[in-house]
């Protein structure tokens, strides 16, 4: 079961997933995407734009009084003044937002429910169990509210992200429609799980699992990850397309353009070295395992011909490396018309960038998220800015949509960090444009929570919205995935006014009819470079010899004088060098990082 607010454009593979897991050890499954009932009686738009909203938890507040009745905190729509502010993002006037959520919690929700209950088979059912990510908490107990109260028989078994470590026993404890619990993966504690209930047997004994007894919850440690990825089934989606276009929140087509999601690795290789300090994704499972390259491939194969679609989103939280040598040379060799999504580490060249956009991979999320080597290295991103400037770069002329953000508010920086990356901006005009920039959230399971003695804070606190969601007995500090914070040393937000002035314009600059471009043009010992990135300045330079030189030896990837001067037989000394790469900056041409210099300019010719 997967209830709002999960994305409707693409099925989850959560339920995919497990339903070939269950259905494998002989259990009979069915799926239900009932957030898409939901997106279909208030509208898919407006579903969408819940969806999406980030700040107060807003999904969460409007299944509030349907989860918990009477001990609801928030009757009167509290939470609705405190964040009218953030709330306006949803568009329209306060008073037209107040009404129409109100609307929504009031009349629609009710409504949604009721009819779930009365047009699904649950009589049927033994075990009705909830996956929850992010916002989905609330609106499962409410469903499963209702389902306790016709059917007390029926067994329910919570799982997902939001029951990872000590939130899944709390949320056990404190809410009685929960009978169960996987904490952690379910790939092998949920059939397992079944196995148990099935026999009469007793379900604490399963590995993960978290029950009440005696008064109290118990939780059993998870098993160690130990099954190979290539023997997980392949996600079965078509209960999910079939309720989609019967409902018409997609239209019933031959072709699909919906996104199918697909997990080639799980863990963070990276992580597993070296925590980014602000990242909480992978909870308490960080050790990384990836599939081999032929069952991916087979994997693709089989979905596209199911789903009848050719676009596919990883859901890894990072590229395996390895697949740059064996995955994406084979996708190449298909021929296959995919078009695929990949979050990626930020250190990759050029060759590599331009594999993955011949192997179809026109989306990327590199974990930018500053351009400021100092601010990284705070981050413990293992990168320079050098190298998250030069992958916009090579991203942009392979055609591979580039997805990333600007954050701050981390301990130890400084504002002369944010002064010059609000001086950089403006020579980077012509590459893609973050998506958002703002102050860092703390995340549960993110150093900066666990990690309190390296991370001092003033003040902690769950997210001040959950007071507006959950009752009283709930502890918050327990079931709350984001947290306000004072850290010490912090700067104020007057720092970051700079950085914010730039993004917009950045941003701006992107919605004209043309956006703004840096392109070059080469020949042996002569070089050409056309500045449109600022209307009404446009104009061309050229330069000749070993100015030429020096520049197109800093186009592929970040470099330093030394490097140059080198490459170019010494014919220039280091010095003079640096005194060119100076210049090329002091012109908006290239960018300089510590000893680092990197041409701004992209090649005029494409597909090279």
């Amino acid at each position: 079961m997967s209830m709002p607010f999960m994305d409707i454009d693409r099925p989850s593979i959560q339920l995919g997933l497990l339903k070939e897991i269950v259905k494998g050890h002989g259990f009979p499954v069915q799926t239900l995407h009932a957030n898409l009932d939901f997106a279909a009686r208030i509208g898919a738009d407006h579903y969408r734009a819940l969806a999406a909203h980030r700040g107060p938890m807003l999904g969460e507040w409007l299944f509030s009084i349907e989860a918990f009745g009477d001990a609801a905190p928030d009757r009167d729509a509290d939470l609705l003044d405190e964040f009218a502010d953030d709330l306006c993002q949803l568009g329209g006037s306060p008073a037209e937002v107040r009404h129409r959520l109100l609307r929504t919690r009031d009349d629609d929700i009710p409504a949604y429910l009721d009819q779930l209950v009365a047009g699904f088979g649950w009589a049927g059912a033994r075990v009705v169990g909830f996956t929850s990510t992010f916002q989905q908490n609330t609106a499962s107990f409410a469903l499963a509210r209702r389902l306790k109260s016709r059917w007390p028989e029926i067994v329910t078994v919570f799982g997902g992200a939001n029951f990872d470590g000590e939130m899944g026993v709390e949320l056990v404890r404190a809410v009685d429609c929960i009978d169960l619990a996987v904490i952690g993966e379910g790939d092998t504690a949920l059939p397992h799980l079944l196995v148990s209930l099935a026999a009469g047997a007793d379900p604490g004994a399963v590995p993960g699992v978290a029950r009440r007894t005696g008064g109290r919850v118990v939780a059993t440690p998870a098993a160690p990850p130990g099954m190979p990825l290539d023997d997980l089934p392949t996600p079965d989606y078509a209960e999910y397309f079939a309720r989609a276009e019967v409902l018409g929140v997609l239209p019933i087509a031959g072709h699909r353009k919906v996104w199918i999601p697909f997990e080639s690795a799980r863990g963070c290789w990276w992580g597993a070295k070296h925590h980014c300090t602000f990242c909480g994704l992978n909870g308490t499972t960080m050790q990384f395992r990836a599939k081999s390259a032929p069952r991916v491939l087979d994997e693709l194969a089989e979905q596209a011909r199911r789903c009848r679609s050719f676009r596919f989103e990883a859901v890894d939280n990072i590229l395996d490396m390895g697949y740059l040598t064996t995955l994406f040379p084979a996708l190449v060799a298909s021929r296959a018309d995919y078009e695929i999504f990949y979050e990626a580490k930020a250190n990759l060249s050029r060759t590599q960038l331009g594999l993955l956009a011949r192997s179809g991979v026109n989306r990327l999320q590199p974990g930018i998220e500053s351009l400021s080597s100092h601010v990284l290295r705070l981050m413990r991103k293992g990168v320079r800015a050098a190298q998250n400037v030069n992958l916009l770069r090579w991203a942009q002329y392979y055609g591979i949509r580039v997805e990333w953000n600007l954050l701050w508010g981390f301990p130890g920086e400084t504002a002369h960090d944010y002064a010059e990356q609000a001086a950089a901006i403006p020579h980077l005009t012509h590459l893609t444009p973050p998506s958002g920039a703002g102050r860092i959230w703390i995340e549960r399971f993110s150093p900066l929570y666990t990690e309190p003695d390296a991370f001092p804070a003033r003040t902690r606190a769950p997210e001040r919205s959950y007071r507006y969601v959950y009752p009283d007995g709930v502890d918050l500090d327990r079931v709350a995935y984001f947290f306000e914070y004072d850290l010490e040393g912090a700067l104020p937000d007057t720092a970051y006014d700079g950085l914010r002035r730039a993004v917009d314009g950045w941003s701006w600059a992107w919605r004209a009819d043309r956006p703004p471009v840096l392109r070059y043009w080469s020949a042996p010992g002569f070089l050409q470079i056309y500045d449109g990135r600022r209307e009404g300045q446009e104009g061309t330079y050229s330069f000749d010899g070993v100015l030429a030189d020096i520049y197109l030896a800093c186009t592929d990837r970040p470099t330093t004088a030394r490097a140059v001067s080198e490459r170019l037989d010494r014919e220039i000394a280091v010095e003079a060098v640096r005194e060119v790469f100076e210049e090329f900056q002091r012109r908006g041409l290239m960018f300089l990082d510590g000893t680092l210099a990197l041409a701004l300019a992209l090649p005029a010719v494409a597909g090279r």
